[in-house]
């Protein structure tokens, strides 16, 4: 049984950093990529970012290219994901959700078979 379980949100004023982390238990190699996504009040969920299951290959969203960074760490039962978050903007506030389980690193949510709870991520002006 694959669990994700986010952790690291919380609250920083605009310029600050965060990082985001995902435990992710049950996952074998045929679950190959893992993403960030999130979403805000009001608006559709987007992606922010994937990652091979090797770590060799990323992809970011354009709203947050340079700025943030992920990675991974696969140990033997546990995978971590990691979202380094800096240059924050007010508009980085959502609900930030990690998942997994895509064939490809993937930008479309529904590609993905396993989703956290979430973290809430607030960036003040």
């Amino acid at each position: 049984q694959v669990q994700l379980v986010e952790s690291g949100g919380g609250l920083v004023q605009a310029g600050g950093s965060l990082r985001l982390s995902c435990a992710a238990s049950g996952l074998t190699f045929s679950t190959n990529a893992m993403g960030w996504f999130r979403q805000a009040p009001r608006k559709e969920r987007e992606f922010v970012a994937s990652i091979t299951w090797s770590g060799g290959t990323t992809s970011y969203a354009d709203s947050v290219k340079g700025r943030f960074t992920v990675s991974r760490d696969n140990a033997k039962n546990t995978v971590y994901l990691h979202l380094q978050m800096n240059s924050l903007k007010p508009e980085d506030t959502a609900v930030y959700y990690c998942a997994a389980g895509a064939p490809v690193p993937a930008a479309v949510a529904a590609l993905y078979d396993y989703w956290g709870q979430g973290t809430q991520v607030t960036v003040s002006s």
